[in-house]
């Protein structure tokens, strides 16, 4: 059976009974997701599900996009479990018809790889929001995974029925759950293959449900966590420091030190234990992960003191050369730490 397309949708007008019209045409079973609509809107589900043959699911309350995903893709595997996958698309017109079925096709020839409709970001249709807002996401998945994906927004997508359970255990209800699914494949080395689209906007994208700051704050969430938990950590090295300066060691070369080690010591077993537990949420006990994050640990001091002393001719204050420095072994502790310390690929990750 082909690929079941599914669809969110909130407060939508007749453009979604179109695309269901089109798709219904080119052979493609649709579920629609009501995610807590307006009753005045309740029409538009009445002639999908009555007349256009179409699945409606309904929230009584908006859950947000996650969690319709989520609830789609139950229903799917369980009324139609003999579907090669599912390709997700977008209710307000954005996603073309002939680039949902050009999905489903790929799909259907590539059963074990994500399939992302990408778009052409270089063109000048495209607002700046969301020109922007997609390379920034675009960098910070290169950050999280060490892939590169041009389209970490797209919401048309063909996903394998083997990723059903993962699918369902991805955490997120709103618009960070398409981005962890993206970082869940990346991590688990699931390849995605990129299929160029169209590229629509409607009124510059005020059809739109995505809040720039409250969902980006959830889509970076993982980046954020990171950079509180190094700040914490800087607090209580620093503090540390000059607590020991003041009342053991002394300013002295040795006592400098001595000092040094013992609150960088310290403090990186503080931000150890909030990297594994809390922004990572990797509950494994193997003693493997804090040998690992040692060597790092270690490596990035010897680094920052090896770069910031090679760099100290420069005419620069030598403050501004360690935040340079320590910014660019921030990014590289990041991409370390989550993908071989703290990810939990080693365990291995099968399509079935």
């Amino acid at each position: 059976m082909k690929p079941i397309v599914i669809i969110p949708a909130l407060n939508p007008d007749e453009k979604l009974i179109t695309l269901v019209e089109k798709l219904k045409a080119f052979d493609l079973k649709t579920i629609v997701i009501n995610d807590g609509s307006s009753p005045g809107y309740e029409l538009i589900f009445d002639i999908l599900r009555e007349k256009l043959d179409c699945d409606v699911c309904s929230h009584s309350i908006n859950m947000g996009k996650g969690v319709a995903l989520k609830t789609g893709i139950a229903h799917a595997a369980k009324v139609y479990p003999d579907a090669s996958g599912y390709v997700t698309a977008d209710a307000d017109g954005q996603h073309a018809p002939k680039d949902i079925l050009k999905i489903a096709t790929m799909l259907e020839e590539n059963p074990d790889n994500l399939i992302l409709g990408t778009r052409n970001f270089n063109n000048d249709s495209i607002p700046f929001k969301s020109k922007w807002g997609n390379r920034i996401t675009s960098f910070a998945y290169l950050l999280s995974t060490g892939q590169k994906c041009p389209d970490t927004q797209t919401g048309l997508r063909g996903m394998p029925k083997g990723m059903t359970k993962v699918l369902l255990e991805i955490p997120g209800d709103r618009y960070e759950y398409e981005m962890n699914v993206l970082l869940e494949v990346g991590k688990k080395r699931v390849p995605f293959v990129e299929v160029p689209i169209e590229t629509i906007y409607m009124n510059g994208n005020e059809s739109s449900h995505f809040h720039a700051i409250k969902d980006s704050a959830r889509i970076y969430l993982n980046i954020l966590k990171f950079s509180l938990s190094s700040f914490i950590s800087a607090i209580v090295d620093n503090s540390l420091f000059t607590l020991l300066m003041a009342i053991a060691f002394g300013s002295t070369s040795m006592g400098i030190l001595e000092a040094t080690i013992i609150s960088r010591v310290l403090s990186g077993g503080v931000n150890f234990m909030l990297n594994k537990h809390w922004v990572f949420e990797n509950n494994s006990r193997e003693g493997k992960d804090a040998l690992l994050y040692a060597i790092l640990f270690v490596s990035q001091m010897i680094l920052s003191w090896f770069f910031v002393s090679s760099l100290s001719s420069l005419p620069i204050h030598l403050t501004i050369v360690k935040i340079f420095v320590d910014s660019c072994l921030f990014f590289g502790s990041y991409f370390i730490q989550k993908n071989f310390i703290f990810s939990d690929q080693r365990k291995g990750y099968h399509i079935k």
